[in-house]
């Protein structure tokens, strides 16, 4: 089993992550222009994310249990949920009407963007007491994935400001945990060499 290149792509991914979200909140804060291009790419943050948070879940899949198996099907499922919300959001409706527009977001649609703010918080707390329980991945970038990626997920709940830091948190979490995984690959794969002879 060749585990370096993939480590290697989940960590490159989450860069890519990082970096996005950044640009997001840069918008949204109104230190670089909205444009095309910058809504754009706007969703893709999420889509990277997913490749970074299956490695990060295969790294401590054996020492979190059934409680990360858990984490991380309800965080995936939320981000995955995440990803259809925003590019609805930037894809779809902007060539909509303003009144379909609340007209979709005051019924059905608005339920389902709620119900998956709230997955995506569920699944973000279960992923991160798993992950604190397993003691794999560093702490702090652990800490930091929860506490920003909450008003995140929450973002309709939550003043502008929070939901903003929110993002550059959940940037640097992302970041730091994706510089693990990129360091440990070599390490993971002398280790799963090393078990394939034993």
């Amino acid at each position: 089993m060749r585990s370096t290149p993939l480590y290697r792509l989940a960590a490159a991914a989450g860069i890519a992550c990082a970096a996005i979200l950044l640009v997001n909140a840069a918008r949204r804060g109104g230190l670089i222009p909205e444009n095309a291009l910058t809504h754009a790419i706007a969703p893709w943050s999420i889509l990277f994310g997913l490749f970074t948070f299956t490695g990060l879940y295969l790294r401590q899949r054996t020492e979190s249990g059934p409680l990360g198996a858990a984490g991380y099907a309800l965080n995936f499922a939320g981000l995955a949920a995440a990803f259809a919300v925003e590019y609805t959001l930037h894809f779809v409706f902007p060539y909509l009407p303003g009144a379909q527009i609340t007209a979709l977001t005051g019924g059905g649609t608005g339920k389902a963007f709620l119900a998956s703010s709230l997955l995506l918080a569920v699944g973000v707390l279960a992923f991160a007491g798993a992950s604190w329980r397993a003691r794999v991945l560093p702490l702090p970038p652990v800490i930091l994935y929860a506490l920003g990626l909450l008003p995140v997920a929450l973002r309709t709940l939550v003043p502008l400001p929070v939901y903003l830091t929110g993002l550059v948190v959940t940037a640097a979490a992302v970041a730091w945990l994706s510089i693990t995984l990129w360091r440990e690959a070599p390490i993971l794969q002398a280790e799963f060499a090393a078990a394939g002879r034993a």
